[in-house]
Protein backbone atom coordinates (compact mmCIF):
# COMPACT_ATOMS: atom_id res chain seq x y z
CA UNK A 1 0.00 0.00 0.00
CA UNK A 2 1.16 3.50 -0.85
CA UNK A 3 0.42 6.78 0.87
CA UNK A 4 1.05 10.28 -0.47
CA UNK A 5 0.84 12.96 2.20
CA UNK A 6 0.82 16.64 1.28
CA UNK A 7 1.60 19.54 3.55
CA UNK A 8 2.32 23.26 3.37
CA UNK A 9 -0.98 24.74 2.24
CA UNK A 10 -2.64 27.69 3.89
CA UNK A 11 -3.80 31.27 3.56
CA UNK A 12 -1.44 33.80 2.00
CA UNK A 13 -1.79 37.34 0.71
CA UNK A 14 -1.40 38.13 -2.99
CA UNK A 15 2.28 38.35 -3.88
CA UNK A 16 3.23 35.96 -1.10
CA UNK A 17 4.85 32.54 -1.18
CA UNK A 18 4.12 29.02 -0.04
CA UNK A 19 6.02 25.75 -0.31
CA UNK A 20 4.11 22.52 -0.67
CA UNK A 21 5.58 19.10 0.11
CA UNK A 22 4.37 15.62 -0.76
CA UNK A 23 5.99 12.53 0.72
CA UNK A 24 5.34 9.04 -0.62
CA UNK A 25 5.61 6.01 1.63
CA UNK A 26 4.99 2.30 1.32
CA UNK A 27 6.47 -0.65 -0.50
CA UNK A 28 8.02 1.54 -3.19
CA UNK A 29 10.63 0.25 -5.61
CA UNK A 30 10.91 3.43 -7.63
CA UNK A 31 9.02 6.59 -8.55
CA UNK A 32 8.93 7.91 -12.10
CA UNK A 33 7.11 11.20 -12.77
CA UNK A 34 5.88 13.27 -9.83
CA UNK A 35 3.33 16.00 -10.42
CA UNK A 36 1.24 18.69 -8.83
CA UNK A 37 -2.35 19.32 -9.90
CA UNK A 38 -4.91 21.79 -8.64
CA UNK A 39 -8.66 22.03 -8.62
CA UNK A 40 -10.62 25.21 -7.96
CA UNK A 41 -14.31 25.05 -6.93
CA UNK A 42 -16.48 24.15 -9.89
CA UNK A 43 -13.53 23.52 -12.17
CA UNK A 44 -11.68 20.48 -13.42
CA UNK A 45 -8.41 19.27 -11.96
CA UNK A 46 -5.51 20.66 -14.00
CA UNK A 47 -1.81 19.86 -14.10
CA UNK A 48 0.38 22.54 -12.57
CA UNK A 49 3.88 21.06 -12.84
CA UNK A 50 5.58 17.75 -13.45
CA UNK A 51 9.12 16.52 -12.82
CA UNK A 52 10.74 13.35 -14.11
CA UNK A 53 12.99 11.15 -12.02
CA UNK A 54 15.94 12.73 -13.78
CA UNK A 55 14.77 16.24 -12.96
CA UNK A 56 13.25 17.44 -16.22
CA UNK A 57 10.39 19.85 -15.48
CA UNK A 58 7.29 21.07 -17.25
CA UNK A 59 4.83 23.75 -16.16
CA UNK A 60 1.39 25.01 -16.98
CA UNK A 61 1.63 28.36 -18.75
CA UNK A 62 -0.27 30.07 -15.94
CA UNK A 63 2.49 29.34 -13.39
CA UNK A 64 5.66 29.57 -15.47
CA UNK A 65 8.21 31.86 -13.86
CA UNK A 66 6.37 31.85 -10.51
CA UNK A 67 6.31 28.19 -9.42
CA UNK A 68 9.19 25.72 -9.18
CA UNK A 69 8.90 21.96 -8.79
CA UNK A 70 11.69 19.88 -7.29
CA UNK A 71 12.14 16.44 -5.77
CA UNK A 72 14.32 14.48 -3.41
CA UNK A 73 14.52 10.93 -4.72
CA UNK A 74 16.14 9.62 -1.54
CA UNK A 75 13.13 10.85 0.46
CA UNK A 76 10.47 10.03 -2.16
CA UNK A 77 9.33 13.62 -1.82
CA UNK A 78 8.25 16.28 -4.29
CA UNK A 79 8.04 20.00 -3.57
CA UNK A 80 6.28 22.96 -5.13
CA UNK A 81 7.67 26.41 -4.40
CA UNK A 82 4.99 28.97 -5.21
CA UNK A 83 6.00 32.63 -5.42
CA UNK A 84 4.14 35.76 -6.51
CA UNK A 85 0.87 34.08 -5.69
CA UNK A 86 -2.34 35.43 -7.20
CA UNK A 87 -5.98 35.02 -6.11
CA UNK A 88 -6.53 32.82 -9.15
CA UNK A 89 -4.03 30.32 -7.69
CA UNK A 90 -6.59 29.52 -5.00
CA UNK A 91 -7.40 25.81 -5.21
CA UNK A 92 -6.92 22.43 -3.60
CA UNK A 93 -3.48 21.19 -4.64
CA UNK A 94 -2.91 17.47 -5.17
CA UNK A 95 0.29 15.56 -5.74
CA UNK A 96 0.42 12.61 -8.08
CA UNK A 97 3.15 10.02 -8.49
CA UNK A 98 3.85 7.21 -10.94
CA UNK A 99 5.06 4.43 -8.64
CA UNK A 100 6.51 0.97 -9.12
CA UNK A 101 5.96 -1.38 -6.18
CA UNK A 102 8.32 -4.10 -4.99
CA UNK A 103 5.73 -6.84 -5.45
CA UNK A 104 4.77 -5.73 -9.00
CA UNK A 105 8.02 -4.46 -10.54
CA UNK A 106 6.65 -4.78 -14.09
CA UNK A 107 3.84 -2.25 -13.55
CA UNK A 108 3.55 1.46 -12.83
CA UNK A 109 0.54 2.82 -11.00
CA UNK A 110 -0.58 6.39 -10.37
CA UNK A 111 -1.36 7.48 -6.84
CA UNK A 112 -2.94 10.68 -5.51
CA UNK A 113 -2.49 12.56 -2.29
CA UNK A 114 -5.45 13.80 -0.25
CA UNK A 115 -5.01 17.43 -1.27
CA UNK A 116 -4.03 20.59 0.55
CA UNK A 117 -5.92 23.89 0.38
CA UNK A 118 -4.15 27.00 -0.88
CA UNK A 119 -6.04 30.27 -0.50
CA UNK A 120 -4.65 33.54 -1.85
CA UNK A 121 -6.59 36.47 -0.48
CA UNK A 122 -6.09 39.82 1.17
Amino acid sequence: QVHLVESGGGLVQPGGSLRLSCAASGSILSINDMSWYRQAPGKQRDMVAVITRGGRQNYADSVKGRFAISRDNAKNTVYLQMDSLKPEDTAVYYCNAEIVLYDTPWAERYYWGQGTQVTVSS
